[in-house]
């Protein structure tokens, strides 16, 4: 599909999911005291270890003087100390989060389950998986899904150096932005291993850090009634959600999100991405 056409099509996703945000249904994430977001609960979860955005262009009709509304330069992304963790707003929101892929033998039966219900979601895709991988990543642009960036090679970043996590990250924004017709405005470091440097280039890209909440244990490999359990014990407003559509045999997590999803609705649950105020 080509870039124009994706691109045009996100467009409009975007602007749907914007009316519902306006009438309180979308949702941003919360901050602690005096604006700082709240504090990791959990320790780090995931298997053990195994350039720049592109700038709008220069040319462009500049409106005459004392016509159009005053010209504000575009708010930069901050460099948080800590990731965001929690959604906030009305009603009992939840998001549900998906990394490591996308992976042709599970993302897709992930996707049947959240269109069936109509439920958007967050894959945080590795661009080593999604440049093999472009079909999948148009589709969820189709589906209405927000897809993040999970580097490159899901590598420990702790370990890296600056110029590391950047091409780690910079490449990675570039693949999807290629197949999903948007560069991402979320990341994710590899098992949750954040540092001062993955924070800062990562607003250099225009992103923030986006943790979790609960830890569906997926990566165990526990069953898929355990995972569903965990879920449905760790539901409650606010919550995001980690669970896995790659890095290893996922048909668990494929199987207990067509247990868990249409409970969480049943019980009330407004399933929902987040949404950035300022952008």
């Amino acid at each position: 599909m080509k870039n124009d056409q994706l691109f045009t099509r996100r467009r409009a996703l975007l602007a749907g999911t914007a009316v519902v945000g306006s009438v309180g249904t979308a949702a941003v994430f919360v901050r602690g005291e005096h604006g700082r977001p709240v504090r990791a609960a959990a320790p780090a979860a995931g298997a053990p270890p195994r350039g720049v955005p592109l700038k709008p262009s220069a040319y462009r009709l500049q409106p005459l003087i004392g016509y159009g509304p005053p010209r504000t330069a575009p708010a930069r992304t901050p460099v948080r100390r800590e990731p965001l963790l929690r959604m906030t707003g009305r009603g009992r929101t939840m998001v549900l989060t998906f990394d490591d892929g996308p992976d042709p033998r599970y993302t897709p039966g992930i996707l049947d389950t959240l269109a069936e219900y109509e439920v958007p979601a967050m894959f945080f895709v590795c661009g080593e998986m999604a440049a093999d991988n472009q079909d999948l990543l148009g589709r969820m642009a189709d589906d209405g899904h927000i897809v993040g960036n999970h580097t490159w090679s899901h590598p420990l970043l702790t370990r890296l150096t600056r110029r590391q996590i950047h091409s780690e990250m910079s490449r990675t924004s570039d693949v999807i932005g290629d197949g999903y017709g948007e560069r991402p405005r979320w990341f994710r470091a590899p098992y949750g291993a954040w540092n001062r440097a993955a924070f800062q280039i990562g607003a250099e890209l225009g992103m923030e850090p986006l943790a979790w909440t609960v830890d569906s244990l997926d990566w165990t490999s526990p069953g898929a009634g355990a995972i569903v359990e965990r879920v449905e014990q760790g539901a409650a407003p606010g919550v995001v959600v980690l669970s896995h559509d790659a890095g290893g045999d996922r048909s668990q997590s494929v199987r207990a999100l067509r247990r868990y999803l249409p409970q969480l609705l049943d019980s009330g649950y407004h399933l929902t991405v987040p949404h950035r105020p300022y952008v």
